[in-house]
């Protein structure tokens, strides 16, 4: 049956009956695999929560924020201006106690007002180099399609390698570092769409959406017009690494292996599908759903976490052909279909 999936038992990593050489020790904290979900659990949790003080009736929207972040990712956030975009990316730095920077994009900006400039110092007589905004831990690039082209790509080394080049020099990025990118999905004019390949160093691509009601009046009743929330720490950016580290270790079933690739190709066979999902993307949807899952409590993964997360990771990868979108097929749609058109696997081993 194709909606009958495997049992847990089946997805759970083989236990060696010895301890693992796997363990993970920050801030003086060890954690053998076993206990590391709960670690990680309690912490993400925490971080949340934390946001959730600023961003108010968007846990969803936070969460994969987060699972962004863990999985060593960067973040598109395509919404309307006026629905806590720029908030969720301080909160999320401020939680962290990690340095943060923003850059405007505007038709003006250079290349090297975000990676920096060598300047010529008088006195040392030499090039001293200022650095940009990249150099932060999380960086707000607020109306990224604002830019020109040659300006978003000075973008893409830093988003990949984490690491910038000016004059024949390297220099490399700290450790935690994330990338948050707004784009307002409604005004086009004066805007540089992003090319596939800019589109394809996301991690994931969310919207944040309006608030409901009630979410709505408890933002008026904290923002007075005068106030403004303070968020202190709650984690360090060496506990963010191991988070990091933990998402890594966590198992998926070799069937569960077979079913991503499966879904792939599936996509990629589909006409209505002109630009399918790539092996960059099938090993970032395997990494999120690893991280949904010890974020839920557990060290291995099961088919669930792999569709929960499909649509921010795949979404702004996938291309429709013109006719697709005659019909008024989306990427969600296409996304499910496809889904529906692979049979889960009955055992993942």
């Amino acid at each position: 049956m194709r909606n009958q999936g495997p049992r847990d038992e089946d997805l759970m990593p083989p236990s060696t009956g010895r301890p693992s050489a796997g363990t993970i020790v920050a801030d003086g904290l060890t954690a053998e695999p076993a206990a590391v979900p709960e670690v990680f659990r309690s912490n993400f949790e925490r971080i949340s929560a934390n946001v959730q003080r600023v961003i108010r009736g968007k846990p969803d929207a936070i969460g994969l924020a987060l699972l962004c972040l863990l999985c060593d990712g960067h973040l598109l956030i395509e919404d309307v201006p006026g629905v806590g975009k720029t908030s969720l990316a301080k909160a999320l730095a401020a939680s962290i106690a990690a340095p943060f920077g923003r850059i405007q994009f505007t038709p003006d900006v250079l290349p090297s007002d975000v990676i920096g400039v060598n300047v010529w110092d008088e006195r040392e007589r030499a090039f001293d180099f200022r650095p940009g905004a990249l150099f932060a831990s999380i960086v707000l690039v607020d109306e990224i399609n604002r830019a020109s082209p040659k300006t978003q790509a000075a973008l893409l080394e830093a988003m990949e390698e984490r690491q910038v080049t000016t004059d024949r020099t390297t220099r490399s990025l700290g450790r935690p570092f994330m990338v948050i990118a707004t784009q307002n999905p409604i005004e086009h004019e004066g805007t540089y769409p992003l090319p596939e390949s800019q589109l394809d160093r996301f991690l994931m691509r969310i919207s944040i959406g309006y608030p409901d009601p009630e979410a709505a009046m408890e933002v008026l009743d904290l923002h007075d017009g005068t106030t403004e929330i303070s968020l202190s720490p709650v984690i360090t950016a060496s506990e963010v690494l191991a988070m990091a580290r933990t998402v890594a270790e966590v198992h998926v079933a070799p069937a569960l292996r077979r079913y991503i690739v499966a879904v792939a190709d599936a996509s990629r066979q589909r006409g209505t599908i002109t630009l399918g999902i790539s092996p960059r993307a099938t090993l970032d949807l395997q990494r999120v759903a690893q991280a949904r899952a010890v974020a839920g409590g557990r060290n291995y993964v099961v088919p669930d976490d792999v569709k929960a997360v499909a649509d921010p990771v795949l979404g702004h990868r996938i291309r429709l052909s013109a006719d697709a979108q005659l019909q008024g097929l989306t990427p969600h749609t296409a996304l499910r279909e496809v889904f529906d058109s692979v049979t889960v696997p009955s055992s993942a081993r």
